[in-house]
């Protein structure tokens, strides 16, 4: 059974609402380097929390939910890449992002093509 959200988690969650928004125009317009995210609010690490749930809840790509993830991190001292892999063609092409170093993506399962410091 899961805790009620805490007013950080709620205030994540409304970064995060906000901060895909933008990535998302961003991306539309040609940028995948350079995308200018808000720094997310003043709250605890753990609030992301707030930022996951919202993700979980919302229609995104995973290049989308990379660079939120990836703008979380580093409001808290994280410092993270995005990896853009693709899957061999004879397996049925697949392209993916994740953050470096979490759990979500194989690294053996796609040939990292990018990163995104």
């Amino acid at each position: 059974m899961s805790s009620r959200p805490s007013l950080d988690d709620l205030r994540a969650a409304v970064w995060a609402q906000r901060t895909l928004r933008r990535a998302r125009r961003q991306l539309r317009a040609g940028r995948v380097t350079g995308v200018a995210l808000p720094p997310p609010p003043r709250v605890s690490a753990a609030a992301r929390r707030g930022v996951e749930g919202l993700l979980r809840r919302r229609r995104h790509t995973c290049l989308e939910a990379a660079l939120v993830r990836q703008r979380w991190l580093a409001g808290h001292g994280m410092q993270r890449a995005i990896v853009i892999g693709v899957s061999s063609p004879r397996d049925g092409f697949i392209a993916h992002a994740w953050i470096d170093g979490e759990d979500g993506a194989s690294p053996h399962q796609f040939t990292e093509l990018a990163r995104i410091p």
